[in-house]
């Protein structure tokens, strides 16, 4: 099998590399389990300059790291700048907080010392997407690596350069090889690969049905897996809003990525009292957007991943209509690229509500009374997160355990940030990445009691 890079602006291929044999993924196998033997055992104070380091290479060759963002998966070069940006960042938090965070934490119990360790697992194996190819890696690579794990990477077929930038930059900054590898498989291969003897533990960020076979392969061997998978998340606004400010938002929220995101606002929950504003403000928007070459430093937008990806959107938006909806502007498709789109409208029962829609389509949904945006909201087989635009900071803060998401975003669009945890609720995974949380995840929590007398 030959894993294939194709430039989604041009629709040519630019890079090839034949999936790894069996003999080669045992070989990574073995030496990234020989690898953690020593590993575990190295000090934060030795890891912590490694992880420095990365950070000051991602900076250095940001824009190299961006151009091949940019080229494998059409994002728009500023939008990729940013993503290793916030790849640096990572590394930063982490280099600072690691070891506070798996610091040994006393407890008072019937012994003469009885206290917590966080000590790593093993062999961690990463199955990561193409649409964000570097942060998506970091955030789950960074914590892994501090707390004392090594890490083998099973990146999206499609964006392979990236895959092989990223084990560049950790060689180049110090690591030993084995630590962080690329295994360049398909998705046939990842069963096996989770069964076996040397992982011990399995981080996947996709889509629900990957999420339910990983979760199969390793519950079958007991395994731990953390799952981030996909995302619908509301966008509510409220009749006492800020409403130029919510339609901005709402915009960048809907379209950065051309709406390729897990945490991409995707269902508009807007008050019927304020809807007409709100949509005239978030049509001028639209059409305020420059989409085309994602090269060029003026292009707000440019092609979807792939063009598969763009006939699954235009498929889910024609059934909508088919359904009821009432199309406002865009809608149209052209290879990958498909128009920014406003859709009216939307109810449950529709593919734009129900469905993750992973493009650059905002359905807008009205309601009377906030009991009802409470429902709208929750009324998802996802759980990622909100973001609830009001005034009324009470409000706001009362309302927050009404929705039964891994995050509520007040007055913002949701996002993650190395200081908060990340992850869902119902269809959108379980577990957490990022903070102190995100970091425990891949360790042995280890409970010390002892009693010195005799």
């Amino acid at each position: 099998m030959i894993l294939k890079s194709i430039n989604p602006y041009t629709n040519k291929v630019i890079f090839e590399l034949p999936e790894f044999t069996d003999q080669q993924v045992e070989k990574i196998l073995a030496q990234s389990s020989e690898a953690f033997k020593e590993w575990r055992r190295t000090s934060f104070d030795y890891r912590k300059p490694l992880m420095e380091k990365t950070a000051e290479l991602l900076r250095s060759k940001r824009n190299r790291y961006a151009d091949i963002i940019t080229a494998e998966i059409g994002k728009p070069i500023k939008e990729s700048r940013a993503e290793v940006d916030k790849c640096a960042w990572v590394c930063d938090y982490y280099a600072k907080n690691a070891e506070l965070f798996l610091s040994e934490e006393q407890a008072e119990t019937d012994g003469d010392e009885s206290y917590i360790r966080y000590e790593p697992l093993g062999t961690i194996l990463g199955i990561m997407p193409w649409n964000f190819p570097f942060w998506q890696v970091f955030r789950f690579a960074i914590p892994t690596l501090m707390a004392g794990n090594t890490v083998l990477l099973k990146h999206a077929s499609n964006v392979q350069l990236c895959a092989g930038q990223i084990e560049s930059v950790f060689e180049n900054a110090g690591f030993p090889a084995p630590v962080f590898r690329n295994l360049a498989v398909g998705s046939g291969m990842v069963e096996k690969i989770i069964k076996h003897e040397n992982i011990s533990a399995v981080s996947l960020t996709g889509s629900g049905f990957a999420g339910q076979k990983v979760a199969e392969a390793a519950g079958s061997v007991l395994k731990k897996s953390l799952l981030e998978l996909g995302g619908s998340n509301a966008f509510v606004v409220l009749e006492d809003a800020n409403i130029v400010k919510a339609a901005e938002t709402g915009m960048k929220a809907r379209f950065q990525n051309a709406g390729q995101s897990c945490i991409a606002a995707k269902r508009f929950i807007i008050d019927r009292k304020i809807s007409d504003r709100f949509m005239k403000l978030f049509l001028e928007g639209i059409n305020s957007l420059k989409v085309g070459d994602p090269a060029r430093e003026d292009t707000d937008m440019g092609p979807l991943a792939s063009i598969e990806q763009a006939e699954k959107v235009e498929d889910q938006l024609r059934r909508s209509v088919e359904a009821g909806a009432r199309l406002i502007a865009g809608g149209v498709r052209d290879k990958a690229f498909f128009q920014p789109t406003m859709v009216i409208n939307v109810r449950p029962g529709m593919p734009l509500f129900d469905e993750e829609v992973f493009g650059p389509v905002a359905p807008i949904t009205e309601f009377r009374s906030t009991e009802e945006a409470i429902t709208l909201a929750n009324s998802s087989d996802f759980g990622l997160g909100v973001s609830l635009f009001t005034d009324d900071l009470k409000k706001a803060n009362d309302l927050v355990s009404e929705f039964h998401d891994g995050a509520v975003f007040i007055n913002g669009p949701v996002k993650s940030d190395p200081r908060l945890p990340f992850g869902g609720t119902k269809r959108s995974g379980f577990g957490r990445e990022l903070a102190v949380q995100g970091i425990r995840e891949f360790a042995n929590v280890k409970t010390v009691w002892a009693r010195y007398h005799r």
